[in-house]
């Protein structure tokens, strides 16, 4: 496998390590829609599309492993603010163990701009694929099984009874789970920034929908 932009092998693996220890006591099991699982797999992806775009992995692999340091839950006034709340702790971390400063600016930046809900436009490439990363992760099979365990957490029925696909209503994803696909997931495939994140967000996209399909089939 290439090596990352301007990091040593051994330094990478030291830093991500560190960062994947401190990972699983940020990241509880009790939101399996925001879990260590769910970081791993937004590292994973933001490292291939890092590769794919040729982005800088020294400001792209702390970002995608702190995008979500401090986790303010869905319908909390605070939740535009949480990807700065974020930001501002994760760089304190940083400092901690003493990681180079002079990629603190990317990083702060990366964190900042993954949020759907703060709407900060990401002006480096690195922003652009943490929050690539990021929404790939609400798309596809893993973006379903994410979908339905928020609803879970919310107490938020799966469909509305008397009218599943929003006919005769409006979308209300804070009281159905399947209006939630329509009122964002779809929408964030055409929000997606680099080449590589939207061929893959469009095959994923096409997956919820054919699973979508077989949901009316079923009620």
């Amino acid at each position: 496998m290439e090596k990352t932009k301007n990091v040593p092998h051994t330094e990478e693996k030291k830093w991500y390590e560190l960062f994947s220890n401190k990972a699983r006591v940020l990241y509880p099991h009790s939101d399996p829609a925001h879990d260590y699982l769910h970081i791993q797999r937004v590292v994973s992806t933001a490292k291939n599309l890092c590769m794919a775009e040729h982005g800088d992995w020294n400001i792209v692999m702390p970002a995608a492993f702190f995008h979500d340091y401090i986790n303010v839950p869905k319908g909390d006034p605070r939740r535009p603010y949480a990807s700065q709340l974020s930001a501002e702790a994760a760089i304190e971390y940083l400092k901690s163990v003493g990681y180079p400063e002079k990629y603190f600016e990317g990083i702060r930046h990366a964190i900042e701009a993954h949020s759907y809900s703060a709407n900060i436009k990401p002006q480096t490439l690195e922003a652009k694929i943490v929050q690539d990363a990021d929404r790939l992760d609400s798309l596809g099979a893993i973006g379903i099984a994410r979908c339905f365990a928020t609803s879970t957490l919310m107490s938020r029925p799966f469909y509305a009874e008397e009218d599943p696909w929003a006919e005769s209503r409006n979308l209300d994803d804070k009281s159905f789970g399947i209006d939630h696909f329509y009122q964002k997931i779809f929408k964030l495939v055409d929000h997606l920034n680099t080449e590589t994140a939207k061929k893959e967000g469009e095959h994923r996209v096409a997956f919820i929908k054919t699973y979508l399909d077989q949901i009316k089939r079923e009620i």
